[in-house]
């Protein structure tokens, strides 16, 4: 049987195979400039795509890589249509709102720097996330890319009672790939 990727080992579970051979032949469709039955696909959407998990499924390892790379072409494309859409200026200027609404997060003091989960509700870790976006913001301030981005999607917090809300600590996470892959 031939596989596009490794498979997990026997102690693993891995990535259900049809699930990410369906997304990749989604995603060759529309890099091709097919529509397909999903739409254009986007880096955002490559960045968040998940599958189910099974025994002897393919690698996470190996397809959370591909998908990095993938992510990149995606971006890099979507880069080139606006900066021809609507110049090289406009796509810096976008770039640099985002950047200042990033900087404008981390700048909060820690512990402040998302909403905080109810009290009967889990979230991350607040010394966690706030000891990564330190990371990130030192990266900022010294404008050197010494975290990659694959190192930001794959960071993990634990959870904590009345901790930082999910949804916006991972949309500053996806802020911050977009801008380490702008600034390459």
């Amino acid at each position: 049987m031939h596989t596009a990727f490794p498979l997990a080992t026997a102690r693993e579970l891995g990535y259900q195979p049809d699930q990410v051979e369906a997304f990749l032949e989604r995603a060759r469709s529309s890099y091709e400039g097919g529509v397909g039955s999903g739409g254009v696909m986007t880096a955002s959407e490559v960045r968040s795509a998940s599958f189910s998990v099974k025994k002897r499924g393919y690698s996470a390892r190996y397809v959370d890589a591909a998908l990095d790379r993938l992510e990149e072409v995606f971006y890099e494309r979507e880069r080139r249509a606006e900066v021809r859409a609507n110049g090289e200026e406009a796509w810096w200027n976008e770039t640099r709102r985002l950047l200042s609404e990033v900087r404008g997060r981390m700048q909060r003091p820690r512990g402040r720097r998302f909403r905080r989960r109810g009290v009967f509700a889990t979230g991350y870790r607040r010394s966690q996330v706030d000891a990564f976006l330190d990371r990130v913001a030192d990266m900022f301030e010294r404008r050197e890319l010494s975290i990659a981005p694959a190192e930001v999607r794959d960071v993990v917090f634990h959870s904590q009672w009345r901790g930082y809300d999910e949804d916006q600590v991972d949309a500053v996470l996806d802020a911050v790939v977009e801008l380490i892959l702008a600034t390459r």
